[in-house]
């Protein structure tokens, strides 16, 4: 038992590395496949109302729903949180993303259709120290919590301190719409901005959320029975209701967008509100998530399967060009002698001294249609110039860079197999009356063919996730899965897609591997001795 602690404390520094460094982004990325807490997060309030709605009718939801997706897109504004949730939401429906950007523009003027009037009504709804004895408390710490972990969700940031506010409870009875808006703009302006709440005038959406309160007959009931602070200008608002916007959010946001009015829009939105989402694994096979259930994508846009399949293939071909092509100088190194073998062997490892990157661009090069291959073949009169051979950007230049690139991982388990292979074996062979080639084939094949399994799976595992290559010379018809999954990393930035697209070529991968292994079994396979 102490010689095992004493082995594994050895190895438990690089055991943590690994783990740290290695699964667990990687398990961190996977996780973002299903992953969905943008929608939740960001537009809680809406998220829960929405849910009652009956997409079914082909209707846009009722008053509620927008009028907590005012509270919340408002919050989600300020912390510029929209615009990712658009993001999100774009992929699954194009031109969502441009509806939140353009409508958290317009979120000021909706607010103010309802400040101004009621500035009117009473100078004091124009003071924030005038809002915050009005709003300011005791019994609100539960709900100023609440509202502080949903900020904090929405933000992405550390919400903890000091506010120096407190709602009231009694305040919180009395305008449930506005104290929620009021609780918000305050965590925001005391813990974001670092300013004093008293001394800050209130977001607009405080008026837009007292308008809320205004329209319900108890919250009016109630204003002219209150005799808290703020009480007199609440019951002048209350007296003047009919000097308040005589429509609700609905209006006010079809009336920004259009959009806003469409079932469509509100249907992506309901099926997209979960925190796990099947929709990038759907994404992922041409496939997409409606209202309807799972439908496949139109044909002109069903490019994954096509690529994954693509991969495959290819990645197959390769590792055949390097089994026929590798297996040659496998044997010629092994049975050559030592000092002409290490020559060659020097050069099988010399690609490696050189960039991927430059060895692809060398073949780019060499390839293109007015390149060094081509300008041989015209010279040569085997092709005629205007017939030059199209090599460059399609699967025939990543199937040839590709071969190159990866000939050296084919070369090496080959000849540490086939030096292990006696000589004498053939030699007996032919002096019992086989030819050279039954010799070979039925003495010599036999026993490479661990080293063929060992390179197959090198080449085959490494060719299939390979992306610079196929980039650089594969163009459109060359270009595998694995350049798809770094666009959405790097370019679109959809995550959840390219998590998606990478746990689907793992698993295809593993399972080709568990295939591998029942057709051939994984204990042939043999890298020498």
């Amino acid at each position: 038992m102490r010689q095992k602690m004493r082995a594994l404390m050895l190895v438990a520094p690089l055991l943590i590395f690994v783990v740290v460094t290695f699964i667990v982004p990687i398990l961190s990325m996977l996780f973002r496949s299903v992953e969905n807490d943008i929608v939740p997060n960001t537009i809680p309030g809406t998220v829960i109302a929405l849910s009652q709605w009956d997409g079914s009718s082909g209707e846009p939801p009722h008053e509620n729903v927008y009028r907590n997706l005012y509270i919340d897109l408002f919050k989600a504004e300020e912390a510029k949180q929209h615009t990712r949730l658009g993001s999100r939401l774009n992929y699954e429906q194009s031109g969502l993303s441009s509806l939140f950007r353009t409508t958290g523009r317009s979120l000021d003027d909706i607010g103010e259709l309802w400040q101004d009037p009621l500035e009117d009504i009473d100078p004091n709804f124009e003071e924030g120290s005038f809002w915050f004895e009005m709003m300011s408390g005791t019994g609100g710490e539960d709900f100023l919590e609440t509202r502080r972990e949903l900020m904090a969700l929405m933000s992405d940031e550390d919400m903890s301190g000091d506010v120096g506010f407190v709602p009231s409870e009694e305040i919180i009875q009395l305008l449930p719409w506005t104290a929620r808006a009021y609780t918000d703009f305050a965590l925001w302006a005391a813990i974001r901005d670092g300013d004093t709440v008293a001394e800050e005038d209130p977001w607009e959406s405080v008026y837009g959320a007292l308008g809320m309160d205004l329209t319900n007959p108890d919250t009016v009931s109630a204003i002219n029975s209150y005799n808290g602070a703020g009480a007199s200008a609440l019951q002048a608002a209350a007296a003047n209701i009919d000097q308040l916007p005589q429509f609700g959010f609905r209006e006010a946001f079809t009336e920004e967008d259009k959009d806003w009015g469409s079932a469509d829009i509100w249907a992506t939105i309901k099926l997209y509100s979960p925190s796990m989402t099947p929709g990038y694994f759907l994404n992922s096979v041409d496939m997409t998530l409606t209202p309807d259930g799972i439908v496949m994508k139109p044909e002109n846009q069903q490019i994954y399967t096509t690529l994954f399949m693509r991969t495959l293939i290819m990645a197959l071909i390769i590792t055949a060009s390097c089994i026929v092509l590798g297996y040659p100088v496998a044997w010629l190194l092994a049975n050559l002698p030592m000092r002409t073998a290490s020559i060659l062997m020097i050069l099988v490892l010399l690609p490696f001294w050189t960039s991927l990157l430059v060895r692809t661009s060398a073949w780019k090069v060499l390839l293109q249609q007015q390149g060094v291959i081509n300008e041989i073949l015209v010279w040569l009169g085997f092709v005629n110039d205007a017939d030059r051979l199209v090599l460059m950007n399609n699967a025939t230049g990543t199937v040839i860079a590709m071969t190159h690139i990866l000939l050296p991982f084919m070369i090496l388990p080959l000849y540490s197999v086939m030096k292990t292979i006696p000589p004498s074996y053939q030699r007996a062979a032919k002096s019992l009356g086989a030819t050279n080639w039954t010799a070979f084939w039925r003495v010599y094949f036999p026993q490479s063919v661990p080293g063929i399994g060992a390179g197959s799976i090198l080449v085959f595992i490494l060719a299939i996730g390979y992306y610079i290559t196929p980039e650089i010379v594969g163009g459109t018809d060359g270009v595998f899965i694995s350049n798809r999954i770094a666009y959405h990393i790097s370019s679109s930035l959809n995550w959840g897609l390219a998590a998606a697209l990478g746990s689907i070529l793992l698993v295809v991968v593993l399972g080709l591997y568990w295939c591998y292994d029942k057709i051939v079994g994984i204990d042939n396979v043999k890298l020498g001795g």
